[in-house]
């Protein structure tokens, strides 16, 4: 099953260029287990979700520790039926409607609990789209059930959930969301915003 990310980073700083360059060598690990493009707008990410939500982590969280106001956003998509599969992918994990829903939960839960934290504090908002399944809702509801268990539920807003915490827990909430609710091989997408150091900060 085909999974990747459209994903920009945009460090808030006369020195762009080079936290934009240095972060990029976070990927450098990533680089034989996802496919990499990049052009002038964003980074496609192609691969597994576990691995794909690391090299995330790991390239938001480099350019976050050099102080600067730093903001990750992406587009993220599972199970699209107009992409092709890619080997790259693997074979999908047993996840989704396969397991009920509760179970589902709790092992999302236990999944961002023993998350390695990174010491960085880190914000992020996103929103979840489960496509093409007559019970959508359901899962919706209990990928909201799981957030506000998370420990990074921040507070609900229109069209989307605010998370906060160490950056760690984020993704990790990030990705056990898109991971685990949805059918195991349907659509799911996620539009997420993540950001550290704002001036802002709420």
């Amino acid at each position: 099953m085909f999974s990747g990310a459209q994903v920009s980073l945009y460090p808030m700083s006369d020195n762009f260029v080079g936290i934009i360059l240095d972060a990029v060598t976070a990927l450098d690990p990533y680089r034989n287990r996802l496919r990499i493009e990049t052009d002038d707008i964003s980074t496609l990410l192609v691969g597994p979700p576990d691995i794909l939500f690391a090299a995330m982590h790991d390239l938001f969280v480099a350019a976050a520790k050099t102080g600067e106001h730093c903001v990750l956003s992406a587009a993220i998509s599972r199970g699209c039926p107009g992409e092709p599969d890619d080997a790259i992918c693997g074979v999908s994990p047993s996840r989704g409607q396969a397991e009920p829903l509760a179970e589902r939960i709790t092992a999302a839960l236990a999944a961002v609990e023993t998350t390695a934290e990174t010491g960085q504090p880190t914000a992020a908002q996103f929103s979840l789209y489960v496509m093409g399944a007559g019970t959508h809702m359901d899962e919706i509801y209990g990928c909201i059930d799981f957030l506000k268990r998370s420990g990074t539920f921040d507070r609900a807003k229109n069209f989307c959930t605010r998370l906060s915490g160490d950056a760690g827990a984020v993704f990790a909430t990030i990705r056990e969301a898109f991971s685990r609710f949805g059918e195991p091989e349907g659509h799911v997408t996620l539009d997420i915003t993540v950001s550290a150091n704002s001036p802002t900060k709420a």
